[in-house]
């Protein structure tokens, strides 16, 4: 079959069009000034949050010394002082991304005339492959940005780790002036035990291996730690909780009732007491402001 102009014109065009539909399109820039609060997207995109989940700082009680040092850390950085990243560690349900969340509305409430609000961005723990990427994106931004990280961790074989490292560090650029990394996680080395001792009996140097993938933690200046509260610290939360939403329960009673279903849940936290403030409300008949 001999292949002629008129013959190959055809098929050069379907070939360029099934070309430009599988290219990329170009990004529209995201307009930071529609939302203070932002998702990383796995698409590299800054996915905005018009209502962000949050907790009000007075309802956060017994972490006043974290809330206070954390509320200094991110002042000084709105204001364009020198502040550190900080890894919000401990007790599983005790407030430590919810105080990240309310340290930030704190801030932008208390900021001065005229000045930009300081932006929240949250990245996902199997994005974090992607921060350098999204460094690069808030380096030329005019705003103050906190990256926040929740619920982070490592396990074995996971090497991600060590894009975190690199920019926490900021590789040759360094860090970006006008960001922040805030991070939660159960684990104050942000690596399982096991993952350490199993690095520790099977490196030739096993001193060296251990202090590679711990060294992460300590690219966070500030650690906080938070721990199991106390019988008097849980019943403390479960009060704030009844006299902000107004709810209408006797005193004895609802002491009882709260003891009750911290035991039936093994566990006393500020997580367990909200859930236990959801519950009672639903049964009196009123909603949550």
């Amino acid at each position: 079959m001999t292949t002629t102009l008129d013959t190959l014109l055809p098929l050069l065009e379907r070939i360029a069009t099934a070309l430009e539909r599988a290219a990329p399109r170009e990004r529209t820039p995201t307009d930071v000034t529609q939302a203070d609060a932002f998702v990383w997207g796995p698409d590299r995109r800054l996915q905005p949050v018009p209502q962000v989940n949050r907790v009000e700082m007075g309802l956060l009680t017994g972490i006043d010394r974290n809330r206070d040092i954390l509320s200094e850390n991110t002042e000084r950085f709105a204001k364009g002082l020198p502040a550190n990243n900080a890894l919000l560690w401990g007790a599983r349900g005790m407030g430590k991304s919810s105080l990240v969340k309310a340290v930030q509305a704190e801030v932008n409430a208390k900021r001065s005339a005229g000045a930009l609000p300081m932006k929240l961005v949250e990245i996902h723990r199997e994005d974090i492959e992607a921060l350098p990427d999204l460094m690069a994106l808030l380096r030329p931004d005019p705003h103050r940005w906190i990256v926040f990280c929740d619920d982070l961790s490592f396990d074995a074989d996971d090497t991600s780790y060590k894009s975190l490292k690199t920019a926490l560090d900021g590789g040759i650029e360094g860090r970006p002036a006008n960001v922040l990394f805030y991070a939660t996680s159960n684990r104050r080395h942000l690596l399982a035990r096991e993952m350490v001792e199993n690095e520790r009996s099977t490196a030739i140097n096993p001193g060296e291996a251990v202090e590679e993938k711990v060294s992460l933690s300590d690219r966070f200046g500030l650690w906080l730690g938070f721990h199991k509260c106390s019988q008097d610290e849980y019943l403390a939360m479960i009060r704030a909780y009844v006299d902000h939403h107004k709810l209408a329960v006797e005193p004895e009673r609802l002491r009882a009732e709260a003891l009750e279903w911290a035991t039936t849940r093994g566990s006393r936290s500020g997580r367990t007491a909200f859930q236990f403030i959801q519950d009672l409300a639903g049964r009196l008949g009123q909603t949550l402001g």
